[in-house]
């Protein structure tokens, strides 16, 4: 059985000589749904391998035991958002197709920034594609078609393919379970292709991992009496949101474990950050533990700092004598 595959857990950036047996030109969907238009491209274009990133843990396991069964060596399933995908997997001109089927138009405003198709992630998009390159977008919601049409027709670097804004009816497409529903119901698709022109647009680099976060401190303090101070807390620094929610204490260690909540604009960690006594009396170092696969980035950096901060000065002798952490 092939290993699953999430954001944790795949080397950033994408080898593809970790993932399929050799290396060709990507194609990359985004959200892929029950997975079978992911595994009939697949079957269509062995030449090409693919990725599917998908953000629901049900959607995953039917995906991944479906590419099980078919026997395809050229497509993976990743657990991942696409702006982390964006951001720390998929390096500037290393895809060759973006295919994108009726995404949430996520229309509230609260919700916006869940949006796919704005203009901070077409830019992404756009970068990640290779010349010649195209983005494939399917919705069958006028309004969010109408706002597609805004961003996708201004967007540096892409030139449309169709002389219409869209199409409703492309010749030899692989239609989706809920697009086949749709025309069955009467809605009709809005078909955009866009193609990656020789034009220069700006490359962000991929966010590459930093070294792991820890910070010595010294204190009187034990470490009972640390997390019998403990509240949680919730902090932003500089764009990432952080959350400690509770503290869990191993006496015969000495060591305590914090769970934390990381959220930054390209991606959102779930882990532990660890308190252990070290030798010398009264030191202790606070770092970034193992579990959840978590990534070091900046936010985590500021996680573990914000911790170790608050840890010396619980005490008016407590003092920081060490710092490997971006505060």
């Amino acid at each position: 059985m092939k290993r699953k595959l999430s954001i944790f857990t795949v080397d950033c950036p994408l080898r593809q000589e970790e993932l399929f047996p050799r290396s060709q030109a990507l194609i990359v969907e985004i959200g892929f749904g029950n997975g079978d238009y992911l595994l009939r491209l697949a079957e269509a274009r062995r030449d090409c391998n693919l990725i599917g990133l998908e953000i629901s843990s049900q959607s995953m396991a039917k995906a991944e035991a479906k590419v099980e069964k078919s026997g395809l060596r050229n497509v993976r399933p990743i657990h991942c958002r696409a702006e982390t995908a964006l951001w720390h997997l998929l390096e500037p001109q290393s895809v060759q197709e973006f295919h994108i089927n009726y995404p949430d138009p996520w229309f509230k405003k609260r919700h916006g920034r869940r949006r796919l198709i704005q203009r901070g992630t077409v830019e992404l998009l756009t970068s990640r594609l290779a010349t010649g390159g195209l983005l494939l977008l399917a919705t069958d919601i006028r309004a969010y078609a109408e706002m597609a049409d805004a961003i996708l027709s201004s967007a540096p670097g892409l030139t449309n393919e169709y002389a219409a804004p869209w199409q409703h009816e492309v010749a030899g497409r692989i239609p989706t379970k809920y697009e086949a529903k749709g025309y069955r119901e009467g809605r009709r698709g809005h078909f955009f292709r866009y193609r990656r022109d020789d034009r220069p647009v700006p490359h962000p680099p991929i966010q590459k991992e930093l070294l792991m976060p820890h910070v010595i401190l010294r204190t009187p303090l034990a470490t009972a009496e640390i997390i019998d101070c403990f509240a949680p807390m919730k902090l932003s620094i500089d764009g990432a949101h952080i959350a400690v929610l509770h503290a869990w204490l191993d006496s015969r260690r000495e060591v305590a474990l914090f769970e934390v909540v990381v959220e930054e604009p390209s991606i959102s960690q779930h882990t532990m950050i660890q308190l252990a006594a070290r030798a010398r009396a009264g030191e202790y170092i606070v770092k970034q533990t193992t579990i959840g696969n978590a990534r070091s980035t900046v936010g985590m950096h500021r996680a573990v700092a914000a911790l170790g901060d608050w840890v010396a000065g619980l005490d008016a002798a407590g003092e920081v004598v060490e710092r490997r952490a971006r505060a």
